[in-house]
């Protein structure tokens, strides 16, 4: 399979096609800049993504592509449409920042950076996508494949994933796509082919409550939380694959001089392998148990006993692409070419989604460099010979995995 990426990959960049598509990557990239400061500028949270939705449609629009629409879940899609009767690829890149509404997303230039929230995760992408529908439609360049562009929702956080599974549940392609790309933050050195799953709980622990010295020897919601932290800390969990907890955000209670009714914690559990994950679920979920029914025999349950209320507020599968399959061949053979050593890796990224069903998909960069991802501080650097050259080794890959006519 190497041989065969490396020379699809070679042939692809030796066409004068491939060359003059890169010329005008270069030629068009302070456009590409404008277009990442507008898209930047346009707030996208999580189930806020209207906004920035419907003005990358209205970009896309001048683009070509065929059939764009927004779909149920607030998904773009559009078709550029390959010779016909072949498969079809999707190349995506989300929508959503994990910056709240009100957040002051004003881009500050500082030579070639870009300075702010969401500037590379995923806004870039967004933009690159566009960049690279212009250059293919400038050099001419014809796939076998039908590509179906996505800028989806829902892809940080809370948002759970909720518009790639729109996308492969419900959505109008759901049964058509045979590989998928996710393009998200600037770098282009990790090809992700692993997706890490993630089951997340808010669980709140109640009780009678009353006065922290005259009901003093009640049972206090607040220990059997305390003991379910502690218990779930000493889990052991494998370093390979690797397997994660946390106790994330916690709240509750009324006064330093009340035994609380009511306090809750979020939690987070991750793993590599699915089974893993199951695994560790089912433990958290025996944890639970067992501190609200050691906090009840432990004290007096006269005016009520401590229960819990356990909420799943996450839930992302986790999935594998084979490194050795055509996908990432392609993707690294079309990223090495251009002078960028890669690593194969996992994440949790909209990729989750369609490796959990079996199709084969990778998270790729979008090019250049950046920092400081999810802070109010983020930056990309959008010098133009790394930025121009990321972008040739992303649109590259796509021509690689769509196929060139």
């Amino acid at each position: 399979m190497t041989d065969h990426a490396d020379t699809t990959v070679r042939n692809i960049m030796t066409s004068a096609a491939f060359r003059q598509a890169v010329a005008l990557l270069a030629a068009e990239h302070e456009r590409t800049v404008a277009d990442i400061v507008t898209l930047t500028e346009t707030a996208a949270p999580s189930f806020n993504e209207a906004t920035r939705a419907e003005r990358w449609r209205a970009m896309a629009a001048e683009h070509g592509l065929e059939d764009l629409e927004i779909d149920a879940e607030g998904n773009v899609t559009g078709i550029r449409r390959g010779i016909g009767n072949g498969p079809m690829i999707c190349v995506a890149a989300h929508l959503d920042t994990v910056f709240p509404a009100g957040t002051d997303l004003t881009v500050r230039r500082e030579g070639t950076r870009l300075f702010a929230p969401g500037v590379g995760d995923d806004t870039r992408s967004l933009a690159v996508i566009l960049a690279w529908l212009r250059a293919l439609d400038a050099a001419g360049i014809r796939t076998r494949a039908d590509i179906l562009f996505v800028a989806d929702v829902g892809e940080e956080g809370p948002g759970d994933l909720r518009g790639m599974r729109h996308l492969f549940q419900k959505g109008r392609y759901k049964d058509r796509i045979q590989s998928f790309i996710t393009v998200d933050s600037p770098n282009m050195e990790r090809i992700v082919t692993g997706g890490v799953g993630s089951k997340r709980y808010r669980v709140t622990f109640t009780g009678p409550g009353g006065h922290s010295y005259g009901a003093f020897g009640l049972v206090n919601p607040m220990y059997a939380m305390a003991d379910a932290i502690g218990r779930l800390g000493r889990v052991p969990v494998p370093a390979k694959p690797r397997t994660t907890f946390s106790a994330s955000v916690t709240g509750g209670g009324t006064s330093i001089n009340s035994i609380p009714n009511s306090v809750w914690t979020e939690f987070d559990l991750r793993s590599e392998s699915v089974e893993e994950l199951d695994r560790l679920e089912q433990r958290f979920l025996e944890i639970v148990a067992a501190s609200v029914t050691a906090e009840n025999a432990m004290r007096a349950t006269h005016n009520g006993a401590i229960a819990a209320d356990i909420v799943k507020i996450g839930d992302r599968p986790a999935g594998h692409t084979n490194e050795s399959g055509e996908l990432a061949q392609f993707a690294k053979a079309a990223i090495e070419a251009h002078g960028i050593e890669t690593s194969f890796e996992y994440s949790s990224t909209d990729a989750n989604i369609p490796m959990s069903l079996g199709i084969p998909a990778i998270k790729i960069g979008s090019g250049g460099t950046g920092g400081r991802q999810h802070s109010l501080e983020e930056w990309i650097d959008v010098e133009p010979v790394a930025s121009v050259n990321g972008m040739a080794a992303g649109l590259a890959t796509v021509l690689a995995v769509a196929g060139v006519v």
